[in-house]
């Protein structure tokens, strides 16, 4: 098992990037907040990571943030639910609000991720509610589900009018959602307001960093 890598990126794309690690270039599937927090290639970096072994392939998952993939390790615990796709979820919300969404039965904001229908929403709900529970003890803090809902629903509306701004500028949804993720994701881990302008402004920023790599 590939649990953690530390070397030089060489190269990044939309979703994969290149790190060399004392000359060997290991291929690693990043998620969105990932990939807009990353350096400029070049610079060193340290990534978490989950490798998957298959007849087919070797997949390898990285992940800056040690809570990130371990969501990602919960994710792929539920029935249906393979690296692909739990990768895609993240990367179309952000961890915390994720976690918020499971824990409180949230259907309606799980089905607007990237590839999860009616059902496969209330499947990650029933099968990980308890489990998002102790991951949000662990790296969110002591905080309720009640406290989550709240603080879900006042961000609620600064998400989807970034995503729409971002939208209306000609960006993609997706490529929007992603890029909303990651800001959010960084307003907190920074213990700032999420307020539309913000997001909007360092959505901005991290898209325009990631068309110059």
């Amino acid at each position: 098992m590939i649990g953690r890598l530390q070397g030089r990126l060489l190269a990044r794309d939309e979703a994969v990037i290149l790190v060399d690690v004392g000359g060997i270039a290991y291929e690693v599937e990043v998620s969105a907040p990932t990939l807009y927090q990353l350096p400029e290639t070049g610079k060193e970096i340290v990534l978490h990571t989950h490798f998957i072994v298959r007849e087919d392939a070797h997949l390898l998952f990285g992940f800056l943030e040690l809570a990130e993939r371990n969501l990602f390790r919960l994710l792929i615990k539920a029935n249906g639910i393979g690296p692909k796709l739990a990768l895609a979820i993240l990367s179309g919300m952000d961890s915390a609000r994720l976690v918020a969404s499971i824990i409180n039965g949230d259907v309606n904001a799980l089905v607007k991720l990237p590839g999860v229908g009616r059902k496969t929403a209330e499947r990650l709900v029933l099968e990980l509610r308890e489990r998002m529970q102790d991951w949000q003890l662990h790296y969110g803090g002591a905080v309720t589900a009640a406290q989550v809902k709240v603080a879900g629903a006042k961000a609620a509306d600064s998400w989807q009018e970034a995503e729409s701004a971002l939208i209306s500028l000609g960006y993609k949804p997706q490529e929007a959602a992603r890029a909303v993720a990651s800001a959010a994701s960084q307003l907190d881990n920074d213990g700032k307001s999420i307020d539309t302008t913000t997001l909007i402004r360092l959505s901005l920023k991290n898209l325009g960093r990631a068309a110059q790599a």
